[in-house]
């Protein structure tokens, strides 16, 4: 286990980078994920990019799955590959969004969506 630490706050993430603890999560610690990923933008995070990862959140405690990427940008009101846009893979923003280690299944979902 490795600890991140942004604006005074450390939290856990695993060998891979996941969130060891779904509440750990916050704006701070998703930007610093997004930096750990190489994702090229701006600290803090764009609204654009806020509002996909707090969708996948909420999608996610709701349903517990990957939303479907055209639904997410529907539902966010962005055009419709915003997903593609701000995140061309989307298991990094799983990632980001401070979601758990995907299963082998959510792996199979999200490769047959896109």
């Amino acid at each position: 286990m490795t600890t991140i630490e942004d604006e005074g706050q450390g939290v856990q993430v695993d060998a891979e980078g996941y969130l060891e603890r779904f509440d750990d999560w916050s704006d701070a610690i998703a930007c610093s994920l997004a930096a750990r990923e190489g994702l090229k933008g701006e600290c803090p995070l764009s609204n654009e990019r806020m509002e996909i990862l707090r969708f996948m959140r909420g999608y996610y405690l709701k349903f517990n799955a990957f939303p479907i990427l055209r639904a997410l940008c529907k539902n966010v009101h962005q055009q419709r590959d915003c997903t593609y846009e701000h995140f061309p893979d989307p298991i990094v923003a799983w990632k980001i969004a401070g979601l758990p280690k995907p299963t082998t299944e959510v792996f199979a979902n999200i490769n047959r969506r896109r």
